[in-house]
């Protein structure tokens, strides 16, 4: 049976590495919801898009070198242009799904908190039903979820990922948009649930 909720969208963001699958399809599938990872859209908007439309999101797959030779500042900024070029996506997806669409759930690195908060997307007032929260995980962590799903280590790549959730972290406390510590993973889902049911 899928839980009561007054959410119509619930928006589930936080950097790469920090386990927000993990969390996220359980809560989908407790609500009886669809969910979409925002991932997807990148690929579209990689295939749909140039580089001289939009040259932040496709530095990284014509030029890694690039942005691998960015220090952390440099790709910090990279990640929130790609989070403002994304908004612009997934605002029109939100709409959709607020003019009669069927509730869902979306995920992902590039997911700004600004979008929880915001108040009507393409004209379509959210009137509360729009939820959201920043999953967050320390460096340590992350390098270690990195290492097991991905077989290798990456500190550096663990390094800029922790560097974007603390700013994820930041812009979401100012925002008032919550924030939830993804361990103890024991108890990470009924954490979730508890801020994904804030509202009732």
């Amino acid at each position: 049976m899928s839980g009561q909720r007054s959410w119509h969208i619930l928006l589930i963001g936080g950097a790469s590495g920090v386990g927000k699958t993990q969390v996220s399809y359980p809560l989908a599938r407790h609500f009886g919801v669809g969910i979409t990872e925002i991932d997807d859209f990148q690929v579209v908007l990689e295939r749909m898009t140039t580089p001289e439309q939009y040259p932040v999101v496709h530095l990284f797959p014509t030029n890694p070198d690039a942005f691998f030779a960015l220090d952390d500042a440099g790709k910090l900024e990279v990640a929130i242009a790609y989070g403002a070029v994304m908004a612009q996506a997934l605002e029109a997806v939100i709409a959709n799904h607020l003019d009669g669409g069927p509730p869902i759930v979306l995920e992902g690195d590039f997911l700004l908190p600004s979008l929880v908060a915001q108040e009507a997307f393409a004209g379509v007032p959210a009137a509360g039903r729009v939820r959201g929260f920043v999953l967050y995980e320390d460096e340590e962590q992350i390098a270690r979820n990195y290492l097991a799903r991905e077989g290798e280590p990456q500190p550096d790549r663990a390094r800029w990922s922790w560097n974007h959730g603390q700013w994820l972290r930041r812009e979401a406390k100012r925002l008032g948009v919550p924030t939830l510590a993804a361990r103890p993973w024991e108890t990470a889902i009924e954490r979730a649930l508890a801020l994904a049911l804030l509202a009732e």
